[in-house]
């Protein structure tokens, strides 16, 4: 029986949402969790989160033996033998032949930062800047919305041959202490949000221009290759 997941998690703890050998990752603590209730399965991701990135609506499935009907059941069996920084939200059957990754039609990336110094409970989840341009932000990130060669906004040593990705709506914008960069796209490269923020970022701090952002998308001029750190960034949704 094929299973969609839909799971949070603090990735703070963790190396990455992918399977690794040292089992310090998402995917490895899912897997032990199966295996403590005797479920011997492969878990496909909708996408890989990098070190300290988290998610909010994160998607796997796998194939579960067809006697957990009970899919409830089976989410709060599963979350207690989960670690607290990592939660399923709901689990529902679906088609033999769905695929978390390949049937993902849009992904939602929000990133956080604020202007008000974090503190010890906040400081993992949420980005300080010490000034922000919001005008200036909300009209640089518009030109992100399009297809683009995103080679000039991807790390070096990413296993993506092609390089191209639509971006079919950004926007920025604050909810009380926080301004939230928000992307919708079909997929994106590996560090290429974080690129993509890191560019807004110097736009804000007068550094580099809207035009330079520009003629980096055009991969005319590689103007910025500083990221912004992991720990703003969080997957928000996966849509089919």
């Amino acid at each position: 029986m094929n299973v969609k997941f839909v799971i949070s998690y603090d990735g703070s703890s963790y190396q990455g949402s992918q399977k690794q050998p040292n089992g310090q990752t998402i995917e490895n603590k899912l897997l032990k969790a199966f295996k403590r209730i005797n479920i011997d399965t492969k878990i496909i991701l909708s996408g890989r989160t990098d070190k300290d990135v988290h998610a909010t609506g994160q998607v796997f499935n796998c194939i579960i033996p067809s006697f957990w009907q009970d899919l409830d059941k089976l989410k709060v069996v599963l979350n207690r033998n989960l670690p607290s920084s990592i939660k399923i939200r709901y689990a529902r059957k679906v088609n033999d032949d769905f695929h978390s990754r390949f049937h993902a039609k849009k992904r939602v990336y929000r990133y956080l930062i604020t202007t008000k110094e974090t503190n010890p409970f906040n400081d993992k989840y949420i980005t300080y800047v010490q000034t922000i341009n919001e005008d200036l932000v909300k009209e640089a990130i518009k030109e992100f919305i399009g297809t683009f060669d995103f080679k000039y906004f991807h790390k070096v040593g990413s296993d993506k041959d092609i390089t191209v990705r639509e971006v079919f709506d950004t926007c920025f914008y604050k909810y009380k202490d926080i301004y939230v960069f928000k992307f919708i796209a079909n997929s994106y490269l590996r560090s290429q949000i974080r690129l993509m923020v890191g560019f807004l970022l110097k736009i804000s701090e007068g550094k580099l221009s809207i035009n330079d952002l520009k003629a980096q998308l055009l991969m005319k001029k590689h103007s910025s290759k500083f990221p912004a750190v992991a720990n703003g960034l969080y997957l928000a949704k996966v849509t089919y």
